[in-house]
Order: structure tokens, then C-alpha cells, then sequence
């Protein structure tokens, strides 16, 4: 099934408190999420609501709380509240906090329905490189990213599409050490937001460059076809393409079908083995 490419040219690239709020808006109700580091984070502050005003999703962190609220400010900043980033952060009603190995154990059993992280470099099959460029003069910086990329039964990214030098970082293989392998489902950018399926890479939307424009800078197999609009809000444009996407039947490979997938079954079958 082709995917219809929203292509937003009336406007430049997303900022990236409207990628954060795309995100936000993006993740199913109900879901237990897991912000990375960086600016995954903001997305903390564009989750939507219900009619109540209570947030829909459940955010859980690396460092041991689950009901994560938005981002502390003013009086509402406690030094001992913080996330994973060690960026200060409200506790929503019924927030519970719990060891470190115990974070680790519902991050890496399959206990999280999406983790957003960002990246180096995203392979066209889903691979995924954010913990080190391989340079010497480098500080590799994994944290909990590789049991995310595996335990998380959805894996999003968050980056910019191309580095300062004007190279994408959306790429046919990593050149970069890689995180997890075929784990990623989904990349949000400033300039467009894409779908990683096992039929190729899905454009969803554009922002501030067309379809045409973009496969000529992105050496990737790109898919979609292209309706331009001049709608001027960022979540607004992108949503409904996103959810109509999501629902259609077939146009996503199953999980279990990708080598990450795969891995992380074995895995948890040995745990459970070393456990009786």
C-alpha cells in the first residue's frame, strides 16, 4: 500500500519543541513510554491530555520512577526528583519510584509499549547508532540505550535529519557502532518524519522540502507519494497521516519478524531458564 507523503514547503523545518510536540501527540493513549536523554525529554511537555486534563500515557524513567509529569520549574523543583538526564521533573498522582536494577528489569522484559531516543545514525532496515561515532577522542556514552533498543516493543527517534556538515544521518547502513540491530520503527526529524518498515522507508510528512527534494539529499530508498499542503500546524499536519498510517492493515511488519525482535525472545528465554 503507497503511503501518502504530507509534503508541509509553506514553512521551514520543525524546531525542536514541534518535533517534541509531533511526538507527543503521536503516541498512543495508554502507552508506557520511556524519554532518552537529550531532547527526547521535551516530549515530556507535549503529551496530550483527556477531557480531565490527566495525561494519557504512563512515562517511565531509567533512574527508577514511573508517573513521570512535565519538566519542574520554580517552586515545583525538588533536587531530589530528576530524570535519567538529571533534568528536574513533577511526579503525577500514583507515581511510584523503585531500585535501578528493578527500571532495567521492566525496560529490558518487554514492559514498555515505546522508548524515544536519539541517534547518530538510523539504517534504512532500523538499525540503530547513537552511543559512539568510533572516534578516538569520543566519550562513548550508552547508558540504557542498548536495553531500550531491545526491550522497547516500539523504538522512535528523535534527531535532526542531517549533520552540521549537511550529511543525513538517516543512511542505507551505519557506518557509526551500532546500538540494537532492526529495532527502530519510526524516526522523527526536522525535515520529515519516517516509517521503517521491512517493505523500505515510509516518508510520512515534510517539513520545509518536498519528496523530491529530500531523495535527492538522503541516499535511502525513499516511499510515498506527495500531497502538499499549507496547513500551518505542526501536529496537525502530521497526526492524521501518522494514525491513518498505523491503522491500515499489513502496512507495518509485525515486531517479532525483526532480528531485534528475535534476540529479544532468546533472551528472555534464558532468563527465565537461568531463573528456575
Amino acid at each position: 500500500m503507497d503511503t501518502v507523503t504530507i509534503e508541509n514547503t509553506g514553512r521551514g523545518p520543525l524546531s525542536t519543541d514541534e518535533l517534541a510536540a509531533v511526538i507527543g501527540h503521536d503516541i498512543p493513549a495508554g502507552s508506557y513510554v520511556n524519554l532518552g536523554i537529550g531532547q527526547p525529554t521535551k516530549i515530556a511537555d507535549y503529551l496530550p491530555t483527556d477531557s480531565s486534563g490527566n495525561q494519557t500515557v504512563i512515562l517511565h524513567t531509567e533512574n527508577g520512577m514511573l508517573g513521570m509529569g512535565p519538566t519542574a520549574t520554580g517552586d515545583d523543583v525538588d533536587p531530589d526528583l530528576t530524570n535519567a538526564g538529571k533534568v528536574p521533573v513533577t511526579e503525577l498522582p500514583g507515581a511510584s519510584y523503585f531500585h535501578h536494577a528493578d527500571s532495567f528489569a521492566m525496560m529490558r522484559g518487554g514492559h514498555l509499549d515505546v522508548c524515544v531516543l536519539g541517534a547518530y545514525q538510523v539504517a534504512a532496515n532500523g538499525d540503530l547508532a547513537n552511543w559512539h561515532t568510533g572516534k578516538p577522542e569520543d566519550i562513548p556514552a550508552v547508558g540504557g540505550a542498548m536495553d531500550l533498543a531491545i526491550g522497547a516493543k516500539d523504538v522512535y527517534v528523535m534527531m535532526t535529519l542531517f549533520t552540521k556538515k549537511g550529511e543525513p544521518k538517516l543512511v542505507q547502513a551505519c557506518t557509526y557502532p551500532l546500538t540494537g540491530v532492526a529495532c527502530v520503527s519510526r524516526v522523527y526529524t526536522d525535515y520529515a518524519t519516517f516509517d521503517i518498515r521491512t517493505g523500505g522507508v515510509h516518508v510520512l510528512a515534510t517539513y520545509g522540502i518536498s519528496l523530491a527534494e529530500l531523495r535527492d539529499r538522503v541516499q535511502v530508498k525513499l516511499l510515498g507519494l506527495s500531497r502538499t499542503t499549507a496547513a500551518s500546524s505542526a501536529r496537525a499536519r502530521l497526526s492524521p497521516s501518522a494514525r491513518a498510517t498505523a491503522a491500515s492493515a499489513g502496512t507495518r511488519a509485525p515486531r517479532p519478524s525483526t532480528p531485534c525482535a528475535g534476540r529479544r525472545a532468546l533472551a528472555y528465554r534464558r532468563r527465565r531458564t537461568r531463573s528456575c
